[in-house]
């Protein structure tokens, strides 16, 4: 056994001085003194029994052999090296070195360090005992059981937060999906992981894109910030804040988003939404819109909260409280919209739920405009083709009422009767049934346009044909009725019973569907702090320590085996800024 003697060495390090002790020898083996490497060089050899073995201030190093230089309380490892610090960090390697005096160790060859919960392995590792971190640059591996695996191009490990701090390249890859990031700071305690810079998490049915974020590894969840978005393969979620239950297939956003349906090319927004893919459904709200793209004229809907679900081959929107839909030749409004998507089939309802005094009460029915027609009942149903696109026809069910103005303001044109069937071409409402209990008043006017009379009639059903300019109305099994001259006709009797036209609530843009909405205000998303760039780890104490571990009697041109394994450009850049304090500022000319 050989014990080699104490050194006091004074240095600065977290602000206070602390007297190192010098590196013991455990056990020793075989020892030779290397004079050709100068004086106080000794060759450390594992015998039959067991490997060399150090200590110093906690740590313990094995290796099977070893070579100490006294003057610099330094160690050169070979073989099969393991260090150990406490009960915590277990390293291993083919070759180390360690300084007593700077605490710093480096390891290099199949290098493993190893803590409870993870394993990181790499080429070569740098390890500062003093600031408790562990430092790689040539590429590195870490390994979690519950979270996969990490690998990055740089990276370091901060043993007192148990975290690892991943730079450029930065690849996690579970069972369940492939992360890839430029910047990841992941706590191995907690499998906390927060990601900056441009970010993808690929699964097997989703990808999630973000600039920011964090995800939680234990419990597969994440919240994203900062041009966030899911693709859950025939949608497309973006949101300003987004939250991500990857066990329960469950995404929920917060401010600006947009639900993108890529096979049914339609589009949803409001400002907080929920997606449960499993149940192929969607729920927004706040200025929810509901966009179905069209070539020539897309479908706007509008209400409280939508609902989208259905499989992408039978998607089905549910628009509830203040429903409106706009087109540019059509629009509406309900207290509800039902749209079926595979069989073309809208309905527009109305829910007598609410007290007399609300605005849609049986009062104020489900209502249509189609170019300057007007159509109200209990309930409308509008029929397209889910092919063309086309409006096919429309039925309105129980107290039917069509309105129109007339050409030149006179009055008023109206039908009205139990139902109402409509039918389309290219858009446009050209034929019209009322049947059962039909009621007509028309303005009669001649090829110039004069006011021929007043017409207002009963009969079982009434047809009408509009036909650009003209309006042919047939009365079928008709009761009674006759044309009146204007000047004759009642100023009362003008108007018929459940009279109600609401052009003022007419959508005539996208804008004005959100004209009842109350003033809308977003919640501040704070989301995540800016992301803080990795600090040096050979910095100005780290290299001052190193300037302080010279022998005094050491040559300038000799080597000093603590600073060795540094990187010319870090001792640059140290001896550089020192240049710059000790320049005097010159004076300047007057």
């Amino acid at each position: 056994m050989f014990t080699v003697l104490f050194l006091s060495l004074s240095f600065s390090a977290v602000s206070q001085t602390e007297r190192l002790k010098k590196i013991r020898v455990e056990y020793s083996g075989f020892v030779d003194s290397d004079s050709l490497r100068g004086p106080g060089v000794s060759v450390f050899t594992r015998d039959n029994t067991q490997q060399v073995h150090f200590t110093h201030e906690g740590i313990n190093l094995w290796c099977d052999q070893a070579v100490y230089y006294e003057k610099e309380d330094f160690i050169e490892a070979y073989s099969n090296v393991v260090m150990i610090q406490g009960d915590t960090i277990n390293m291993t390697a083919k070759y180390a070195e360690y300084s007593g005096k700077t605490q710093l160790a480096f390891a290099s060859g199949d290098v493993v360090l190893t803590e409870p919960k993870s394993v990181l392995t790499t080429d070569t590792l740098h390890f500062d005992r003093v600031k408790q971190q562990a430092y790689y640059q040539s590429k590195g591996k870490v390994v979690r059981d519950t979270s996969g695996t990490i690998t990055s191009q740089i990276g370091r490990y901060y043993m007192n937060s148990k975290k690892y701090q991943f730079v450029q390249d930065v690849v996690l890859v579970n069972p369940e999906y492939t992360l890839n990031t430029d910047h990841l700071d992941f706590y191995t305690e907690t499998g906390h992981a927060y990601l900056y810079g441009p970010t993808t998490i690929v699964g097997d049915s989703n990808t999630i894109y973000a600039e920011r974020g964090f995800y939680d590894t234990n419990n597969d969840t994440g919240y994203f910030v900062k041009n966030s978005k899911i693709n859950y393969e025939n949608r497309v979620f973006e949101g300003d804040s987004m939250y991500f239950d990857r066990k329960i297939s469950f995404a929920s956003a917060t401010n600006n988003i947009t639900v993108t349906d890529t096979i049914n090319n339609s589009i949803a927004r409001g400002h907080y939404a929920e997606i449960w893919r499993a149940k192929d459904s969607v729920f927004i709200t706040k200025r929810a819109l509901a966009i179905t793209v069209q070539e020539k004229d897309s479908i706007y809907m509008h209400s409280d909260i939508l609902m989208v679900t259905g499989k992408p081959e039978h998607r089905i929107t549910r628009a509830y409280y203040n429903a409106k839909i706009f087109k540019s030749d059509l629009s509406g409004k309900a207290d509800s919209i039902h749209a079926d998507h595979k069989s073309g089939l809208t309905q527009l309802i109305n829910l007598e739920r609410f007290s007399s005094t609300e605005a849609f009460t049986i009062k104020r029915r489900p209502i249509l405009w189609n170019l300057e027609n007007q159509m109200t009942g209990d309930t409308i149903h509008l029929i397209s083709n889910p092919k063309t696109e086309q409006l096919d026809s429309l039925v309105v069910f129980d107290n039917a009422f069509l309105i129109s103005k007339d050409t030149l303001d006179a009055g008023y044109n109206q039908i009205k009767g139990q139902r109402l069937i409509g039918l389309f071409k290219d858009n446009d409402l050209y034929n019209v049934d009322i049947i059962k209990n039909a009621e007509v008043i028309n303005y009669s006017r001649d090829d110039d346009q004069e006011l021929i009379g007043i017409n207002k009639s009963k009969s079982g059903k009434i047809n009408l044909k509009i036909e650009e300019e003209y309006k042919i109305i047939t009365l079928i099994d008709q009761v009674d009725g006759e044309i009146w001259p204007e000047s004759e006709f009642p100023e009362n009797a003008r108007k018929l019973r459940g009279f109600d036209w609401r052009e003022e609530e007419r959508p005539k843009s996208v804008a004005d569907l959100f004209s009842d909405d109350p003033p809308l205000e977003l919640p501040v998303i704070k989301g995540l702090d800016d992301y803080i760039p990795q600090e040096d780890f050979f910095d100005d104490a780290l290299l001052q320590r190193v300037e302080d571990a010279k022998p005094k009697d050491a040559r300038k041109d000799e080597e000093q085996k603590a600073s060795r394994t540094i990187p010319k450009a870090a001792i640059k850049k140290e001896d550089s800024s020192k240049v710059k304090t000790l320049q005097k500022p010159q004076k300047k000319d007057n």
